[in-house]
Order: C-alpha cells, then sequence, then structure tokens
C-alpha cells in the first residue's frame, strides 16, 4: 500500500491538515528506520557496531526534527540576565607561575577541524590554509601548545575533531609533528546520511561514503560530545585525571588557551556553584549582529542563535543595546560532565536545519546542531567577557588581508596586536567576492601586504590590484567599476580616499 493511499484510508476530519502531518511523520520515522536499517545492511561487520551507533544518534535527530515545530523560544519567556551571569575577564585573577604547571595538567585543548576550505577556493581541510610565515592553522595550534608544554613542562594533549571530509588530509599532515613536544588525538564527528527534502528518505542508497560523497555530511559541531565519548578519548582523558577541556574552532586564531579562565575553573570561588561549563563571549559590534547571544531562560543560561528567533524580533536580536554580547565559540566544559549528559541522554540542543540544493538537482535538508547550544544541559554556566582579541575567525580573504598585516606579529603561535596600533579594534575591511574570495585570486592582487596600522576601513570591489609597499589609513574605498582596472601604485600612501574610475599601471 503506497504512502497516499495508506493515508487516504485514516478517517479525514475538519482539522485534517494537522491529523495529516501527525500521520505522515510518524510514518516518516518508520520509513527512515527501514532505510538506515538497509544502509548498515551494507556495512562491512567490523564497523557496523560504530555505524549503529552513528545512526542512532541520526535518529534520535530526526525524530526531534519532526517533533520541533517554528521557533524554539517564546520571546516573552527570555529574562534579563542575572547579577553573575556574566564575568567581566579583567575581574579574574592570574594564577601564580608555580600553579600553572598542575592546572595544565587538567586541561585538554580540542579543535574543531571539521571544515573545507572551499568557501576561500582551497581544496581540502580548511587547517591547512597558509595563514601568516607559511604556517597554516594547524601549524600555528601545534606551536602555541608545544610551547605551553615547554614553558610549563607539563604534557597538554591537543584533540583534532575532525570529519570524513577533512580526516584523511588531516592524518597525512600531522606526520610532520611527531618530533615535537606534543600529543595529538583524533576522532571524527558522525557521518550523517542527507535527507530528501520531499520524501524526507535518506539519499544514499549505500554507506560507501567516499563513492557517494555528496549524499553525506557531517552534523555541526553540536556533535562533538557524543562523538567524543564514542571515541573513548573523553574516558581515558578522566582515567588520567584532566577534568576540563577547552573547545574551540581551528580557524579562530584569537582562540589561544588562556590561563586566568582556567584558573576561574579549577580554583572557584567556595560559595558558588562549581562551573560545568563556561562560554567566552565578548562585546557585539555592528559586524557581529548575527552571532549567537546568550540569554537567560527557564532559569538557565543558554545560547540563542538567530535561526530560533521568531521573524517579527529579528530587529531585537541584532540590536546591541538589547543584547550585548555574542558567543565566540571558545568553550570550556567538565569533561566527567561531558560524560554524564552523554550517558543520560540528557543533550537536547536546538536542531538547525540546513537546506542545501545538489549538484544533480536534488533538494536535501541536513540536520545539524551548535556545540555552544548545550550550555543549557550542564550546571553552573557562565559566561565571561573577553577581550576582542579571542575572537580572530578567518572566514574571509577579509579576514585573511588583517591576519597577514602588519597589524599582528607572531609569538610562539599567537597573534599579537601590535603596540604601534593605537586603538584595539580591528579596521572593517570589505573585499569584493569577485575578485578576492578565493586565497589564490587575493594574494595575486597584493604584491606585498599593505600596511594597516591606522586603518580604520577598506573596501575594495573590482579589477584592483596593489603594488608594494602601500599604506592605507583611515578609511579608503577603492571601486573599479565593471571593464576598468585600478592599480594601487607602489608606496602610495591613502589617507582617508575614495579611488574610482581607472588607473593601469604597466610595466615598460
Amino acid at each position: 500500500m503506497d504512502m497516499l493511499n495508506k493515508i487516504r484510508s485514516h478517517q479525514r476530519t475538519p482539522s485534517g491538515s494537522r491529523d495529516f502531518k501527525e500521520a505522515t511523520k510518524r510514518d516518516a520515522l518508520a520509513r527512515l528506520a527501514v532505510d538506515l536499517e538497509r544502509l548498515i545492511a551494507s556495512v562491512p561487520e567490523n564497523k557496523r557496531p560504530h555505524v549503529e551507533k552513528e545512526f542512532k544518534g541520526f535518529k534520535n535527530l530526526f525524530s526531534r526534527f519532526l517533533a520541533e515545530q517554528g521557533p524554539s523560544v517564546t520571546w516573552e519567556k527570555i529574562e534579563k540576565l542575572p547579577e553573575g551571569a556574566v564575568i567581566d575577564y579583567s575581574s579574574l585573577l592570574t594564577p601564580t607561575t608555580d600553579n600553572v604547571h598542575h592546572m595544565l595538567d587538567k586541561l585538554v585543548v580540542v579543535k574543531l577541524n571539521g571544515g573545507l576550505g572551499t568557501s576561500m577556493g582551497c581544496k581540502g581541510p580548511k587547517s591547512v590554509i597558509q595563514v601568516r610565515n607559511d604556517l597554516t592553522f594547524l601549524d600555528l595550534t601545534v606551536q602555541q601548545i608545544e610551547h605551553l608544554n615547554k614553558t610549563y613542562k607539563c604534557n597538554v594533549p591537543l584533540v583534532l575533531m575532525n570529519s570524513f571530509n577533512t580526516d584523511e588530509d588531516t592524518q597525512k599532515v600531522i606526520r610532520k609533528y611527531q618530533g615535537l613536544k606534543l600529543e595529538i588525538h583524533t576522532f571524527n564527528q558522525s557521518c550523517h546520511p542527507r535527507i530528501n527534502r520531499e520524501s524526507l528518505l535518506p539519499v544514499p542508497r549505500h554507506h560507501d561514503v567516499q563513492s557517494d560523497i555528496d549524499a553525506w555530511y557531517p552534523p555541526g559541531h553540536g556533535d562533538f560530545y557524543e562523538s567524543f565519548y564514542n571515541s573513548g578519548l573523553l574516558q581515558k582523558f578522566i582515567k588520567e585525571g584532566r577534568t576540563y577541556c577547552f573547545i574551540s574552532n581551528i580557524d579562530n586564531l584569537g582562540a589561544t588557551v588562556d590561563l586566568n579562565i582556567l584558573n576561574l575553573l579549577l580554583n572557584p570561588d567556595p560559595q558558588k556553584i562549581i562551573s560545568e561549563f563556561v562560554m567566552e563571549v565578548t562585546d557585539k559590534t555592528r559586524a557581529d549582529v548575527k552571532g549567537g547571544t546568550l540569554i537567560q531562560y527557564e532559569d538557565k543560561l543558554r545560547l540563542l542563535e538567530i535561526a530560533q528567533v521568531p521573524k517579527e524580533h529579528v530587529d531585537d536580536f541584532k540590536s546591541v543595546s538589547q543584547f550585548k554580547f555574542f558567543n565566540t565559540n571558545n568553550l570550556w566544559a567538565k569533561l566527567d560532565a561531558i560524560q554524564r549528559v552523554v550517558e543520560q541522554g540528557s543533550l537536547n540542543m536546538e536542531i538547525i536545519v540546513n537546506n542545501k540544493h545538489l549538484s544533480d538537482g536534488l533538494n536535501v535538508i541536513q540536520l545539524e546542531t551548535a556545540v555552544g547550544a548545550a550550555m543549557k544541559c550542564f550546571e553552573g554556566g557562565i559566561g565571561v567577557n573577553v577581550p576582542r582579541s579571542r575572537f580572530l575567525p578567518v572566514k574571509k580573504t577579509s579576514d585573511l588581508l588583517l591576519v597577514m598585516s602588519n597589524l599582528y606579529s607572531l609569538c610562539h603561535g599567537s597573534l599579537v596586536m601590535s603596540p604601534q596600533r593605537m586603538f584595539p579594534s580591528t579596521p572593517l575591511v570589505k573585499l569584493g567576492d569577485n575578485h578576492f574570495a578565493k586565497v589564490k585570486e587575493y594574494l595575486n592582487r597584493f604584491a606585498t601586504i599593505p600596511d594597516l596600522i591606522e586603518l580604520d576601513h577598506l573596501t575594495v570591489s573590482g579589477d584592483v590590484t596593489f603594488g608594494r609597499g602601500v599604506s592605507l589609513k583611515g578609511t579608503v574605498i577603492i571601486i573599479a567599476n565593471h571593464g576598468d582596472r585600478i592599480d594601487i601604485p607602489s608606496g602610495a600612501v591613502l589617507e582617508n580616499k575614495i579611488v574610482s574610475g581607472n588607473l593601469r599601471i604597466l610595466d615598460h
């Protein structure tokens, strides 16, 4: 009996559309389960238990997706942040040097390394894009932690959460760090089937992921907790006596191990409840209006993302005065608490429904969750309002321009803002997508990276190139209209200038 007849055979009542939806949903879950069983049957025996675990997680996500409708927060229930919910970084104590060694023995550093460099026109994992001095994101991370281990004579392990998209390439790259004072562990986040938007059935027909890579997806970094648990690494670190992990995106160059925050966690105020979860937040500027924010909701601190906001309140969400902070995705979580919430099955992070259009024309959905959304599942969660310097993500070539420039210097893998810059805020840079979006194109357009020490705002659009030793100050806007080209000459100093029209400089 096909699905339509099955639904028709139900008695219809005037509230039919609701019943119809309920019936199709119940059906969808049953049909999905059958399809997943078929996929599992195509997996070799030795890999089956692992895939079964992943699919269990997927089924759970899918059934929650079917049950949830509309925005996941009731706007009126959002409460004002209570006193002490967000601690100012400047109020934290710095631990004494003799203590640091013992504190670091309690720490695990986790980097989220599941993303590809495709949005910047690069092949392979994003973490192997060269950021500065021919060093990649991964090189810088490894340098930071090796320096920490040498300085304090400790052994902080680095853990990379890869995805099926990045694992193979990452494994090849990390071989080069074998001689360093650093333990590197990797595990993979889950591999979930994409779902056909119309039929709500899995797209893949068999479990050979690499041969049909478009049919699968990694389900967002919220998958960290379950995958970390399933990998056995969580239990290993707890056995070693480690108590906290510091989690951040590998492309956030500001996310270094912070001893003051670690001290807050390991030497807490005896009067207060122990914090199982810390979210680093920073002051929202106009550039960050879409970033997730911290709210008090049903007596718990939680992350509120723009996708969860009812349409009529999106402007309130973006307001810098109503929501002052946004989430940097630098998070600290207690290891035994992760173990507890996974074993209890109490992780109920909001589901992000990501609509995709595959190259063969198929419309699919992929269900994802965000790692910070688990905050509400932990006890004693707090925010720490950190300086902007701890949020330095490289998402576009405009970010790359900043981190490659003289605004920063490199110190043991950490980027330090130049003391010559008069104010600590980074300039706002917008480079036109048509000519600058891909790393290779972007690099070809700068003979050398300009001096940006006194820059506030740069907008570049169209076919523009920069000579050697250019200096940009104040607000600079350079716009080459269609068919025109602008070559900024070597040694040029542009201060509060708008450049437009056509300017060609050719070698003679």
